[in-house]
């Protein structure tokens, strides 16, 4: 039975690691687009401190030569290498997943500035709910979108192993081999009517 988006949206969980995928290559930006700043704040601090929100601690994942400060937020953050250089976000997934603490993970973007946390609240709780997924994400136009996500770690880590393993790349493939759930857009969009959540920056102009 689908619950609500009112009751999905309930205090999260505090066993949630949330990982920030921070090591593209920033190709159609021209520069280090997390270093962009939107009301004198940039790209990566404004996603972990949404990731922050809902989850007990942040693990950021860089790309191998970065070694930028990681941002302050209200719990532990720390990162992690990607191993494989600009590789594609299932890549960065495995290291984070491979250094989660806790059971549940909160999956975003460095690139989402203005992602609402009772969203990301929304995908926990519908996670923590249903025992029958290992994977809840959001629709939108009737599709699925890949971040955010939540995730069980445990069956997370091992599909995204097996995938990356096999030679996989695209972050989408991950939820062809999960059990996962998708949170339509009737459920999530009272939270955030605007889809402000989804917003990423690939382009200078998306500022």
């Amino acid at each position: 039975m689908t619950r609500a988006a009112s009751d999905v949206g309930a205090v999260a969980p505090a066993a949630v690691s949330a990982i920030v995928l921070a090591g593209g290559r920033s190709r159609r930006f021209g520069s280090d687009k997390l270093r962009a700043e939107i009301d004198g704040r940039n790209l990566l601090d404004l996603a972990t401190e949404a990731a922050a929100a809902v989850s007990s601690e942040v693990v950021v994942v860089v790309a191998p030569d970065d070694d930028r400060p990681l941002p302050a937020a209200r719990v532990p953050v720390r990162r992690t290498i990607d191993p494989e250089p600009f590789g594609g976000p299932l890549v960065g997934l495995r290291s984070g997943l491979e250094i989660a603490a806790e059971p549940l993970a909160v999956v975003v973007g460095g690139d989402m500035p203005s992602m609402e946390p009772d969203v990301l609240r929304a995908l926990v709780r519908a996670l923590e709910a249903s025992t029958g997924h290992d994977a809840v994400a959001l629709s939108s136009r009737g599709r699925l979108v890949p971040l955010p996500a939540a995730l069980r770690t445990g069956a997370a880590t091992d599909a995204t192993r097996r995938l990356v393993g096999g030679g996989e790349r695209r972050l989408r493939t991950l939820f062809d081999h999960l059990r996962t759930r998708v949170l339509a857009e009737e459920e999530w969009r009272p939270l955030d009517p605007e889809g402000a959540t989804l917003r990423d920056v690939d382009r200078p102009e998306d500022l």
